[in-house]
């Protein structure tokens, strides 16, 4: 298994090992005791899995007072997956992190709590699974707009993004909202 960092803190990409050959592959995608080895020391609550067409966009959404950690992985297909940095006390509060999930590299993501999270499906269909640390709530929800200008997310779009209108509706990033600049 590797481990990259990435430009926000706590957030982790996992490149698991992959045994393949002409009959497919194994992978081991989820050990406590190798994660906690990786600062990922949490109790998994809640399995979620997604099924989405290419261009779908998902996001970007938060818990805003039980903040979810979610390992992120993509069973089949491809996704552009992004994490946005919403906590106020974050040397990079504010800023996003995007990377390819797919069935060929079986990447995950690691969120930590305090992150908005979105993707974008760039293959015909895409299966997310991601193990998260609090159950969802919806009247905890929270989203930011997905297309903020402000953030400036490069969304890998060919086409005309499909998204829900919760998510076409959602606000854009307001660091106020978060408690900073006040």
């Amino acid at each position: 298994m590797r481990v990259r960092t990435t430009p926000l803190a706590g957030l982790l990409v996992i490149e698991p090992d992959v045994f393949a050959d002409e009959r497919g592959c194994f992978l081991e995608v989820w050990r406590a005791e190798r994660y906690r080895d990786l600062g990922i020391d949490c109790a998994f609550v809640q399995d979620n899995r997604s099924v989405s067409r290419e261009g779908v966009v998902r996001g970007l959404h938060y818990q805003k007072t039980r903040p979810q950690g979610k390992l992120v992985s993509v069973t089949y297909g491809s996704v552009w997956d992004v994490a946005v940095d919403l906590r106020p006390d974050s040397p990079t509060f504010g800023r996003w992190y995007g990377v390819v999930l797919d069935d060929v590299a079986h990447r995950q993501l690691w969120i930590p709590p305090g992150f908005a999270h979105g993707f974008c499906v760039t293959s015909p269909v895409a299966h997310l699974f991601y193990k998260c640390t609090d159950i969802y709530c919806p009247e905890d929800e929270g989203a930011v707009r997905w297309n903020d200008p402000t953030l400036g997310i490069a969304w890998p779009l060919t086409g005309e993004a499909i998204v829900s209108a919760k998510d076409a509706q959602a606000p854009c990033f307001d660091p106020l909202a978060f408690g900073v600049g006040a």
